[in-house]
């Protein structure tokens, strides 16, 4: 309840807000176009050598854009319920004739009454605006370029506005795609390592049902580590780590010391957040593709390191390394689905390469923006 109210009170004050922002803006523009007139009504007097004072053409002019400017209110009505369309412009041009008649006839008489009350109060004397039926004829084709502009701006406004609306609603659904498809490649990369450590158990489960049993136990942490960062956005550093943690209980429990892992994170970046489910399946490819499902030894190192605003994330293993021709990013699911995901979060701002090491060995290394992922 008070969430809602909450709500309700944070749009109603951002309705107060544009409110009072449009009104500036209105008060802003009529009251210069008035005093815009008038600079011209003045000097056009005394570039004549005539001489008059400023109080008349002051009134007069800044009374008709105020005039119009609350007849605009009037216009922007008439645009918004009945904007001319191709498909419906015939239809409401004469509607459009009859509210230009209307907007100069009101015009004309506004600019008459409020003329007529403010010249005495300035002491200018009664005011005559000459003979009324000429003069509606008279202001009626300043009226036409005024209530023409008008509309031909209003118009302009609306398609503007509309297209800010098609290109906010594409970016919206640009973002919906682009995280449900983040979200699938998570979603394949948990049954991904659960169908590994299920196997690893099948594997283990009659010779050393011990080790079957704490892989079990490593799975159900594994599990739960995997569900608490489940929440389709980053991580802390620390989270992944306690998630890394629990693969590699599996993995000890299978391997035993086959398998060795050196773990060096640089302690200025555990507060920092990282995509989910970044770092173990890296490690896991590292395992199995170094040599350890072989029997073999293999040792996995992995650091995370600040590399002056850009967080990096190796690891690397001494085993036999890819085949020639392979292209490592595209021959596995857990590469090719990180490549994927980093880009559909960082773009080109992310780097991931992988590939065997001059040392031996295979290294994969990705980058990600600081700013980015804290």
């Amino acid at each position: 309840m008070d969430e809602a109210a909450s709500l309700n009170a944070s749009e109603v004050a951002e309705h107060d807000s544009l409110t009072l922002r449009a009104a500036l803006i209105w008060f802003t523009v009529v009251l210069s176009i008035g005093l815009l007139m008038f600079w011209y009504h003045h000097l056009a007097v005394l570039a004549e050598g005539g001489s008059r004072t400023f109080l008349r053409p002051l009134i007069t002019e800044l009374s008709a854009a105020f005039g119009a400017g609350v007849l605009f209110l009037g216009v922007r009505a008439l645009v918004r319920r009945h904007p001319l369309e191709r498909a419906t412009a015939f239809r409401w041009l004469p509607l459009y004739l009859a509210g230009l008649l209307l907007y100069s006839a009101l015009h004309t008489s506004s600019n008459w009454a409020l003329r007529s009350l403010l010249f005495p109060l300035a002491g200018l004397g009664r005011y005559d605006y000459g003979i009324m039926p000429l003069r509606y004829l008279m202001e009626l084709p300043i009226d036409v370029i005024g209530f023409t502009l008008m509309v031909a701006a209003l118009h302009a406004f609306r398609r503007l506005r509309a297209a800010r609306r098609r290109e906010l609603a594409a970016a919206r659904l640009e973002g919906a795609l682009a995280r449900t498809r983040l979200r699938n490649l998570e979603l394949q990369l948990q049954p991904h390592f659960l169908f590994n450590a299920l196997n690893t158990v099948s594997a283990v489960m009659y010779d050393d049902p011990e080790a079957a049993d704490e892989i079990l136990d490593g799975l159900g942490e594994l599990l739960r580590a995997s569900l608490r960062s489940n929440n389709g956005g980053a991580v802390p550093l620390t989270v992944e780590l306690d998630l890394l943690e629990a693969y590699l209980r599996i993995v000890r429990a299978r391997f035993g010391d086959r398998v060795a892992v050196e773990l060096s994170v640089d302690p200025r970046l555990e507060g920092v957040r990282i995509p989910p489910l970044l770092l173990q399946p890296l490690v896991e490819n590292a395992v199995r593709h170094g040599g350890a499902e072989g029997r073999g030894h293999v040792r996995v190192g992995v650091a995370v390191r600040d590399r002056g605003g850009v967080v990096e994330l190796e690891v690397t293993d001494d085993g036999p390394g890819a085949p020639a021709g392979i292209d490592p990013l595209t021959a596995g699911l857990g590469l090719s689905t990180t490549a994927k995901r980093l880009r559909l979060i960082f773009g080109a701002a992310a780097v991931l390469e992988a590939g065997n090491r001059p040392a031996g060995g295979f290294g994969v290394r990705v980058e990600i923006p600081l700013r980015e992922a804290s």
